[in-house]
């Protein structure tokens, strides 16, 4: 049997706070302090073969988005963009021993690819907490930067979220653990999302705005699309549901930030997500735009997110 349960993960409200003040990565499992080692095996890292607060210590900054070769240009343009000295053309990918996930750092920025999914990106976000936790990180802000499906917006706008919400437009994450279906809330930080919205207004190039940000745990039915090789609905009954998001405030549909929400929102972390839309999903399904012209969309978000970091660098 399945119950459906509030949040048991929460942290006690002292102890939460005891992080909080202090700015360091909050963990909730009694089970690592008995482990002798912690092995982070999707990023070939671990607390005995590598000296985490040496590598990792100075993080202020983390940018995950889906793919490993974006992350990768991500990690090149905050190269150039920070000033840094050698070519980064040389930066390694930390996470080489694996090919589950791509992480390169510059500076106090971390660049992390975490696959396509709720599911990939929760085993992502598990082993990059610990490691934020692990390497005693300070103050640390993490943004996922991506690609996502427009809701009534032009192709190449860029969507802050305020509010990531489920395919029932709830703001909340539901997983199942054992038997029991927990829900967690989806909260993710106002102020940041505000920072982010003021930093925009300096770049013209683009438009961005606030909204909600459904995810779905599909790409093709689950987004309400005709286009996949299973489809049980008409249009007219996609296009009804399509404009109720709408009409409930969501911008844009992807695949990530409900579990990244509230995931960061449990561990003390504060939160944003930044995506650009490809398409209008009431005007069709199928991106159809050139390479290029993605290629330069996929750019926006990272111009946003180098201009906050610069901004908070004081650069």
């Amino acid at each position: 049997m399945t119950f459906l349960l509030p949040d048991s993960s929460k942290p006690m409200n002292t102890e939460r706070e005891n992080y909080k003040k202090n700015g360091l990565v909050y963990v909730k499992n009694p089970h690592l302090d008995l482990m002798d080692e912690d092995i982070l095996y999707h990023l070939d890292l671990g607390t005995k073969t590598h000296n985490l607060p040496a590598m990792f210590g100075d993080i202020k900054f983390v940018c995950v988005g889906g793919s490993p070769n974006r992350m990768k240009a991500f990690a090149q343009f905050m190269h150039k963009e920070l000033g840094l000295e050698g070519d980064s053309k040389d930066m390694k990918d930390i996470c080489a021993g694996t090919d589950r996930y791509c992480m390169y750092k510059v500076g106090p920025v971390l660049s992390i690819s975490h696959g396509m999914g709720v599911p990939s990106i929760s085993i992502m976000l598990h082993e990059l907490i610990k490691l934020l936790h692990h390497a005693k990180c300070r103050d640390v802000t993490i943004i996922r930067i991506g690609t996502s499906g427009g809701l009534g917006i032009g192709p190449g706008s860029v969507v802050i979220t305020d509010i990531a919400v489920n395919s029932f437009f709830k703001p909340q994450f539901e997983l199942v653990i054992l038997d029991n279906v927990v829900v967690r809330s989806t909260e993710l930080d106002q102020d940041l999302a505000e920072e982010l919205l003021d930093c925009s207004r300096q770049i013209k190039d683009f438009p961005t705005l606030v909204g909600h940000t459904m995810c779905t745990y599909d790409f093709y039915e689950g987004q309400g699309r005709l286009d996949g090789a299973l489809c049980s609905f008409s249009n007219e009954k996609k296009l009804e549901y399509l404009k109720r998001a709408y009409n409930a405030g969501v911008r844009n549909i992807e695949m990530e930030s409900t579990v990244f929400a509230a995931m960061c929102r449990l561990c003390g972390l504060k939160a944003a997500v930044v995506c650009v839309t490809l398409l209008d999903r009431l005007e069709g399904d199928q991106i159809t735009a050139s390479h290029e012209v993605l290629t330069e969309y996929q750019q926006r978000p990272q111009q946003l997110i180098s201009l906050f970091i610069k901004k908070r660098l004081g650069l």
